[in-house]
């Protein structure tokens, strides 16, 4: 038995990751902040009671109660830290910095305080997650919050690939396309190749059983979007904009 942590873990991707790694006999420590919406089903509630699922509430907004409820889990064998926020700037030339703040804080602000508590918990050889978003490959409209705060993800995991040596942790990075979360039922454009968060978290558990430290998928999607990147500037510029003026 692994015992494994997973934030975000009340809904979309880190739901459906709670209850494969249950189902493969793991123990596994679910963070989040609203359990009592969907985390009604009777296997749920069977392996909470059996002490095989430990819930554990905390807002990934205040650091110091990452601090101090993380310091209390026991050593890890994975963490997948899934957490995070998506907002959009509707308007470039009325920035919003108060939207582009939440999210920052949201999916990189608190991601280091996790790692604070977290890091001192992992097993040798462990596995430690974090996600990124195909959103790092290149620029959207309107993602100047969003695509910024996955882009920093993107980086501080390949920096810490290059500081922990991976027999002592392997450091993945996780690039999902379109996933149906509630995040993304709030999306207002087309979505291409969106996928269950079921198929997500098949990919995720693949990649991390497989030691691997970049994991993207649908594989289609994310490389087309890996090609557009290396094109240059002028040539994806031009591009997006004629997608965004379709």
């Amino acid at each position: 038995m692994r015992n494994v942590l997973i934030t975000g873990a009340t809904s979309g991707i880190g739901l459906s990751l709670v209850e494969k790694y249950l189902q493969a006999g793991d123990k596994v420590y679910a963070c989040g902040r609203n359990f009592q919406t969907y985390f009604k089903s009777s296997f749920l509630i069977d392996a909470e009671k059996s002490d095989q699922l430990v819930k554990i509430v905390f807002d990934m907004n205040h650091h110091d109660a990452i601090i101090d409820v993380l310091t209390e889990v026991e050593s890890l064998d994975i963490a997948i830290l899934n957490a995070g926020t998506c907002e959009y700037i509707d308007d470039a030339m009325q920035f919003d910095a108060e939207l582009f703040e939440r999210v920052i804080n949201t999916n990189v602000i608190s991601i280091g305080y996790c790692l604070q508590a977290l890091l001192p918990k992992m097993k040798q050889r462990g596995h430690l997650a974090l996600m990124g978003s195909s959103a790092a490959f290149v620029p959207f409209q309107r993602a100047e919050a969003y695509g910024a705060s996955k882009a920093a993800i993107h980086y501080l995991a390949q920096s810490l690939q290059l500081d922990i040596p991976k027999d002592r942790l392997t450091i993945s990075v996780i690039a999902p396309g379109f996933v149906k979360t509630p995040l993304t039922d709030k999306n207002d454009f087309p979505m291409p190749m969106l996928i269950e968060p079921e198929k997500a978290a098949d990919h995720i558990i693949y990649g991390i059983n497989n030691n691997k430290q970049h994991i993207h998928f649908p594989f289609p999607f994310t490389r087309f979007l890996i090609l557009m990147g290396a094109l240059p500037s002028c040539i994806w510029q031009w591009m997006a904009l004629r997608m965004k003026r379709k």
